[in-house]
Formats: C-alpha cells, structure tokens, sequence
C-alpha cells in the first residue's frame, strides 16, 4: 500500500470515529441538558465535517501532475487544514452563544451519571485515535492528518475539564459553573483553530523546510556528491507529503555531461531516501561559479579552483 492509499485509508477510518464519538456526546448533551457537554457535542460535530474534508484533500493531493498544475496537488491538504480551522472558529462562536445564554438563565443537570460517563467514553476514544492520528500524519508527511489529530487532542483536553468541571458543579450545586465551563471550552476550541490556520498558512506560503530536514539534505548532499565540489544556494519547502529540493551543483570544469548527470541522479537518489516524498531539481555550474558564503563543501572540496568547463548542464 503506498503512501497516499494509506492516508486514504486512516482518513475514512477518522471519519467513522468520528461519528461514533459525536453520537456519543450527542447522547450524553441530551441526557443532561448541560450546556458544556452540548459544547463538546458541537466540537465533534465540526470534527466529523473536517474529517469529511481531509478525505477529499487527500484524494486531490493524491492526484499527479497535470498540465493545469505542473507541480502536482500537494497543497490541497494545507487548504483543508484551512478549512478546519475556520470550521473550528465558527464552533467557537456558536458555542459561546449557548454558553451565554445558559449563564444567564442556569439550567439543571438531568442524569448526571449517565451522560458523564458517556462523554467520557467518547473523550477515551477520542484521545486513543488523536494520538494515532498524530503519528501517521507524521510517518506519511501529511498535514491534514496531523491537523486533525491535534484537534481531537484538544477537543479531548477540553471534554476532561468539562469532565472535571461538571463533577465540581454537582458536588457544590454551583450551576453557572456549567455554561462558564462551555465559555472556557469556546476559547481553547478558538485557540485550536487559530493554531491550524496559521499552520497552514504557513504551508501555503512556501515556509523553509524544518531545521531536521535541512540537516538531513546537507547531510546526505555531503556524503553522496563525490565527484562535485560543493553545492548553494540550496532551498527546501514543504507541500503535504512532497518536499521540494532545489540547489546549485558545482563540478570540476573537465568533467563531461555525463558525468555531471550521473553526479546528479546519484545525489537525486540518496536525497529521495533520506527524504520520503522529496521532489529535486539540480542546476549544474563550472567552477567559477562556486560560492565562499553559504556553500555546502562535498570531499573537502570548497569549489573555488579553477575552471576548464565552457559548458553548463541541467539537471532536473
């Protein structure tokens, strides 16, 4: 199975977790008629929409290259991130719109107990699928994913102080705690949104790779450009699960083309294995052409010998 079937597949499961989790909650809300379990409740219901989404965003991202979109579709996922976000700040508002209605008239909590104990069997779930949620996104490079695995972490953040904060309720008999528990869970939902679409904004706006993955493209550049001198003005960025690498190689001036190319699919191929979904283009340069500032030496080698190139081969 490769990657995109995978994420596929962990996204259609998300989608029935999440209905079974908002069932749930939606059970529990009915039961008690608490107006912080009805915003836990809500929280899950724009989970279910947003899984519903990053099933979509991954099948486009799945889809290659076209002549409309010559880079692929990779940042079809960053958009659904997007998209989750906004879902999210728009549950934010609804819920504080209960909550405030509730705090000015306190509602009695009916079945205590039984909606308690059901909303805590969804937060389990929740929490369990999150988690795992959070590690596949991380293992398949997938930004929709790891989205949503932080929002069911929060959302199972937010149902135990609901949790914690009911009990509080019934024990002193204090029934505004009730609507100030959704009004605390509005802005913690709030935050969780603002976070996503930020993070997505970044991936929109072709942010630099993480400081690991740079490490690992100098790193590898190093050790599997034997027969190059050093490599600038070296760029990465992220799109979902592709990474693109672009960099300046510089070769002795009496290699040949074929020489440089196959300098080229060597370093294209040892960057594909130390960077899952990675995307190279190489440009090659002649000796007089190397860099002092900034340059990756490859065997020592700084690039700043002379040159007898008359040539410039591509790569990409």
């Amino acid at each position: 199975m490769d990657i995109a079937q995978a994420t596929t597949r962990i996204a259609l499961i998300s989608i029935l977790v999440a209905l079974v989790v908002t069932g749930l909650k939606v059970i529990a809300w009915r039961v008690t008629g608490s107006v912080a379990l009805y915003s836990d409740a809500l929280e899950s219901i724009v989970n279910l929409m947003t899984a519903l989404a990053v099933v979509a965003a991954i099948r486009v991202a799945a889809k290659p290259a076209d002549g409309r979109h010559p880079f692929g579709h990779h940042k079809a996922e960053h958009i659904a991130a997007g998209l989750e976000g906004a879902l999210i700040a728009a549950a934010a508002i609804l819920i504080l719109q209960e909550a405030y209605g509730a705090f000015q008239s306190p509602r009695h909590i009916e079945a205590p107990a039984l909606g308690l104990a059901i909303n805590a069997l969804a937060a389990v779930l929740n929490g369990a699928w999150g988690m795992h949620l959070i590690r596949q996104g991380g293992l398949l490079r997938s930004p929709a994913l790891t989205a949503d695995g932080w929002h069911l972490m929060s959302d199972v953040a937010t149902s135990v102080g609901v949790l914690v904060g009911l009990l509080l309720a019934l024990a002193t008999g204090w029934l505004w705690l009730d609507p100030l528990l959704a009004g605390i869970v509005a802005i913690a939902v709030l935050y969780a949104g603002w976070r996503i679409i930020t993070q997505s904004m970044s991936g929109l706006m072709d942010e630099t790779a993480t400081a690991d993955i740079m490490t690992r493209i100098r790193a590898t550049i190093a050790e599997r450009g034997e027969g190059a001198l050093q490599v600038h003005d070296l760029r990465a960025r992220v799109a979902g699960p592709a990474t693109f690498i672009e960099f300046h190689l510089v070769v002795p001036g009496e290699r040949t083309v074929r020489e440089a190319h196959e300098i080229c699919d060597r370093l294209e191929d040892a960057l594909k294995e130390a960077v899952p979904g990675a995307r190279v283009l190489i440009h090659v340069e002649p000796t007089e052409k190397a860099k002092e500032a900034g340059a990756i030496p490859i065997n020592g080698h700084g690039g700043t010998g002379p040159d007898h190139s008359t040539t410039s081969p591509h790569r990409s």
